[in-house]
Parts: structure tokens; C-alpha cells; sequence
């Protein structure tokens, strides 16, 4: 019994490994579905540790950006038009895409889907 314990705790350490193991640096592009409006931002990401940083191009205009990396956890987060925007989701086991819900200031709010633009090297 305590064999099986030790491996699973092995296998679970080395699955949180991997998620901490993908690094988000490069160019992300996103649809975003707000309800009646969808858009289609890019990101241009670069991670060190767990900082983002990086910017935005899109329907708001260019604006640089901040966020987080944990485990396989994602923020982003940035200013446009005196608002307040923030990207929250989770990267996939593959690392290829991120999901997760938008908020634009309290003005509208809705989900994401963002896919790198290009395979990673």
C-alpha cells in the first residue's frame, strides 16, 4: 500500500511539473465571445517564472499588459479606454491553448479561447 501511495504522489508532483514546465512566451491568438459581440485579439506574451508580461492588439487599440503563471492557472490584465480589463483562464495539459472568462471593466463580460500562433521551438 505504501508503494501505490508513493507512486501516485510521483505521478501527481510530475503532472503539476508539466504545467509549471510550459512557458506562454510568444504570440497567443484569441476569439473572445461576449454574448452579441465576438472579438479577435492577439497577445504577444512573455513569461519569467510566473510574471506575464507582454501586449495587447485588438478592437481597443495596442496596450501593454501584466499577469500571472500558476501551475496551469493564467491572468492577464490591462488598461484600455480607462477601463480595467482582465483575462482569467487555464492553460491546456498541452500548453497550446488557454481558456477562460474576460471582464472589460464591469461593461461587458464574457468568455475566451486563445491558440498560439505558432508552435513553440
Amino acid at each position: 500500500m505504501k508503494k501505490i501511495s508513493l507512486i501516485f504522489v510521483f505521478m501527481a508532483l510530475t503532472a503539476i511539473s508539466l504545467f509549471a514546465a510550459t512557458d506562454l512566451t510568444g504570440t497567443w491568438n484569441a476569439k473572445v465571445n461576449l454574448g452579441d459581440q465576438q472579438g479577435s485579439p492577439t497577445f504577444v506574451l512573455k513569461q519569467d517564472g510566473e510574471k506575464l508580461t507582454g501586449t495587447y492588439s485588438g478592437a481597443l487599440g495596442e496596450a501593454p499588459i501584466k499577469g500571472t503563471v500558476k501551475g496551469n492557472e493564467v491572468t492577464i490584465d490591462f488598461d484600455a479606454s480607462g477601463a480595467a480589463i482582465h483575462y482569467a483562464g487555464k492553460v491546456s495539459a498541452d500548453g497550446a491553448k488557454i481558456e477562460g472568462t474576460v471582464d472589460y471593466g464591469g461593461q461587458a463580460s464574457g468568455t475566451f479561447t486563445a491558440t498560439r500562433a505558432e508552435a513553440r521551438k
